[in-house]
């Protein structure tokens, strides 16, 4: 892989204070760039950045890189590199940040769409108030991956042979309610700067 070079003038100087700014970054600045995080991550072999690169990117300013990134939506959130930061950073919610922040910006990593499987699997949990794996997975290959689809049918079949994936969705107690508060929430959300 090809070192990333970032001119001064494709940096964002607001990016690295948008981050810490965050609830989930907060202690963001305390990063001591020990590599604790990546040393302790399961998937760090698979990862495109560290999680100690990830951060020195996003204090670099390279807004555009991070938010195109893998690393976050390969994050198996598994929590291992929060609960061993000797920073108290909270990684794994930072990850889930970026991702907020990749989405809303309109972002994804050029090997992925994981920014459309995401607001497929969104939608359907707002609309039933759970999720129900079979209904993200035909809105997400159906279009996408017609061929992929055909060729997972026999695992999907499977699965539903053994009651692991419903074939109809299951609706919880107040979804009206729940509807009521994901449109407002959404709502707070378009409003923000």
């Amino acid at each position: 892989m090809e070192p990333e070079i970032v001119f001064e003038a494709q940096q964002d100087p607001t990016f690295y204070d948008a981050v810490a700014a965050l609830p989930e970054g907060e202690r963001l600045r305390s990063c001591l760039q020990c590599g604790s995080c990546g040393g302790t991550c399961p998937v760090a072999r698979i990862l495109q950045h560290t999680p100690r690169r990830l951060f020195a990117m996003v204090r670099a300013g390279m807004k555009r890189e991070v938010l195109t990134s893998l690393t976050p939506w390969v994050c198996s959130s598994c929590y291992a590199c929060t609960v061993n930061c000797p920073a108290g950073i909270k990684i794994t919610d930072i990850m889930y940040a970026l991702k907020r922040m990749a989405i809303k910006e309109g972002l994804q990593p050029k090997e992925s769409d994981a920014n459309r499987f995401a607001e497929q699997f969104t939608d359907v949990v707002c609309a039933h108030g759970r999720a129900s794996e079979f209904e993200a997975m035909m809105r997400y290959m159906m279009f996408s991956h017609p061929g992929r689809l055909l060729g997972k049918s026999a695992v999907g079949l499977e699965m539903m042979g053994r009651g692991r994936m419903p074939l109809l969705p299951h609706r919880i107690q107040g979804l009206e309610s729940f509807r009521r508060l994901v449109a407002r929430a959404r709502e707070l959300d378009e409003v923000k700067p």
